[in-house]
């Protein structure tokens, strides 16, 4: 009888779930900038996953070893209401037949867009965290990114230009976060200078003709980088990591320090 008893708890504890694989409840991000910022104000308990951005090093904004404590998921419906959460967190970009599914699916979802400016971010990180339930942690971020910008900007002196690219050939232009970010610390942005609203390609042309006083890019080595080099040999090359470059929110500040690094350097 003692052995019988014996295997079947055995049984029982072998189909126990392993933490994060729950029955329901908990919140979904499948955005990896949301991610960023529940990994901040919540307990793990209450995460019932994240984006699979956030588990890629080239798309995170994150640390890895802490994005791979979470679920990671794609986003699609079926593994998103699979998972029953009490709250869905996407981007403004997720399908049209995907929200109808979540809403089929009746569960409560958020949708947030890509912040423009340092305002605008600080407002979308009070958003998400009150729909999570935890308002002061967006309240102790968004001080953080106070004190930040109040440490880091610069209002004298000359103001150089700065193309930076944020992957490969593609510049970041005038009505953005980093534009922002990158005029609070002294730049002049040269994308914006030469047209760019938003983040595109430049010619080689206007980039010879008006070139910037500094390249600042996310790779140390690509084709871009080689290329640039190249027309512009007598530029200084500044190193941006692309963790600083795929979202706000809690990332503003580092961003804020490194783009500040660079331009007290020149």
């Amino acid at each position: 009888m003692r052995r019988g008893a014996i295997l079947l708890a055995l049984l029982i504890g072998g189909c126990a779930k392993p933490p994060g694989m729950g029955v329901g409840g908990g919140i979904v991000s499948t955005n990896p900038c949301v991610d960023s910022v529940l990994v901040r104000i919540l307990p793990p308990a209450k995460i019932a996953a994240i984006s699979h951005y956030s588990q890629d090093p080239s798309a995170t904004s994150i640390p890895i070893a802490v994005a791979r404590r979470f679920r990671g998921i794609a986003g699609t419906a079926e593994e998103v209401i699979a998972l029953h959460p009490d709250l869905v967190i996407a981007s403004t970009y997720t399908p049209p037949a995907t929200q109808a599914a979540y809403a089929r699916a009746g569960l409560k979802t958020l949708l947030v867009g890509i912040p423009d400016s340092i305002a605008e971010s600080q407002a979308q990180v009070t958003q998400i965290a009150e729909a999570a339930g935890a308002p002061m942690g967006g309240v102790r971020i968004n001080a953080e990114i106070d004190r930040a910008v109040a440490r880091r900007s610069r209002k004298d002196g000359a103001s150089p230009s700065a193309l930076l690219y944020i992957s490969g050939d593609l510049a970041t232009g005038g009505s953005t976060l980093l534009n922002d970010m990158m005029t609070r610390v002294g730049f002049r942005n040269a994308a914006a200078t030469y047209g760019l609203t938003h983040t595109g390609t430049l010619s080689a042309e206007t980039i010879m003709t008006q070139p910037p006083a500094v390249v600042i890019a996310s790779e140390r080595k690509s084709r871009g980088t080689a290329l640039r080099h190249r027309l512009l040999p007598n530029t200084p090359q500044a190193i941006f990591p692309r963790v600083l470059i795929n979202c706000g929110g809690p990332t503003i500040p580092p961003a804020l320090e490194r783009l500040a690094a660079i331009r007290s350097g020149l």
